[in-house]
């Protein structure tokens, strides 16, 4: 994760924790080749019911998300709500027309390194990032 105020940059990667100015930063990133074969996005546990509350992930970020909040039943399934595109400004009225990904998907992440990670570590990622 990095922070920045000004000049400079602050990142923290596991049990790491640096400061520097940015492009001394940026400079830290490693640069590697990536690997386009072997990805199935059922290699990251998603969805899941990480909080134990009865219903997986998808059916807690939804609401969240939503301009108008769905109704959620016992059973996790969303009613109707509303959602807008944040890239063509669309709304969107059905939640079962929705998709939702990470700010890096993992098809990406899998080409940048995740195949390399932990199933225990892929699913915090699915999950969390």
């Amino acid at each position: 994760m990095f922070t920045s105020t000004g000049n400079t940059t602050a990142w923290a990667t596991a049990g790491n924790n640096r400061t520097a100015r940015f492009p001394d930063a940026i400079k830290e990133i490693p640069v590697a080749e990536e690997k386009r074969t072997g990805y199935e996005r059922d290699s990251f546990k998603h969805w899941v019911d990480e909080d134990g509350v009865g219903c997986p992930t998808r059916q807690e970020v939804l609401p969240t998300e939503a301009v108008t909040t769905p109704e959620q039943s016992a059973r996790c399934t969303l009613g109707s709500g509303s959602w807008m595109s944040y890239y063509d400004e669309a709304e969107v009225t059905a939640a079962k027309k929705l998709d939702i990904d990470h700010m890096v998907p993992l098809a990406e992440a899998w080409d940048s390194g995740a195949h390399n990670w932990t199933p225990e570590r892929r699913e915090t990622y699915a999950v969390r990032d």
